[in-house]
């Protein structure tokens, strides 16, 4: 077992102890009146609004950098093209928007103390950010790789414009699509009946106090009880 310089076997034992009382304690829960639903579930959910921000502003950023790369480099021989040629630096920037609806729904979402949140919510809504983060990433580098060699391809012949645009459409879609999945995911609610507390009836049965379940309740001798 190679283990890190100066750390002995008691210290790596002691951490590793140390990490399964950590994760009994979570996993136990919090028991204060305060919270309502799961204790855990609130991590799924906070992971899924991490996650559709991440994974959506990385794609974004990959998207960015790749095709502003090819605008720098044709703008050197064609300057009057570069905002005409802008166009894919924008459409990778929109992504990170995505992410950021995302995130906010679901953070809106998480509040324990208004209304129940058990792991349902949790899984829906990280599932919701997985869905439009990931959409986002695989778009940005969509993007970033069509919108450089178009870009560039656009300088030499400039009617390859159109054709590049829809490119960039039809790229930019993948992110509209799990922004909707998203949405839809992160909005999902399961109506919980309530159940109401069983009603219950008190009978005073020879000085003893006996409470049952709503109905005709019985004395145990042939005496009347007070209801």
């Amino acid at each position: 077992m190679f283990l890190p310089t100066g750390m002995s076997k008691r210290a790596v034992c002691f951490y590793l102890s140390l990490a399964a009382c950590v994760l009994a304690v979570i996993a136990e829960g919090d028991t204060s009146s305060d919270f309502n639903g799961d204790t855990v579930a609130p991590f799924f959910g906070f992971m899924g609004a991490a996650s559709a921000l991440v994974f959506a502003v990385m794609g974004a950023a990959y998207g960015t950098a790749k095709s502003g790369v090819g605008v720098a480099s044709m703008g050197v021989m064609r300057p009057e093209l570069v905002m005409k040629s802008i166009v894919p630096v924008v459409m990778a920037g929109v992504l990170g928007i995505y992410g950021l609806i995302i995130a906010v729904i679901i953070s809106t979402g998480i509040n324990p103390q208004s209304k129940a949140y058990v792991f349902f919510d949790g899984y829906a809504h990280l599932a919701g950010g997985l869905a439009c983060g990931l959409s986002g990433l695989a778009a940005g580098m969509c993007i970033g790789i069509v919108g450089d060699a178009g870009v560039r391809a656009n300088a030499q012949q400039p009617k390859l414009f159109v054709g590049m645009i829809l490119i960039l459409i039809f790229a930019e879609a993948l992110g509209l699509y799990g922004l909707i999945v998203g949405i839809i995911l992160s909005s999902r609610y399961v109506p919980r009946p309530t159940v109401a507390p069983p009603r219950l009836s008190a009978w005073v049965l020879g000085g003893e106090l006996r409470e049952t379940e709503a109905g005709q309740c019985r004395p145990r001798s042939g005496r009347a009880g007070t209801r």
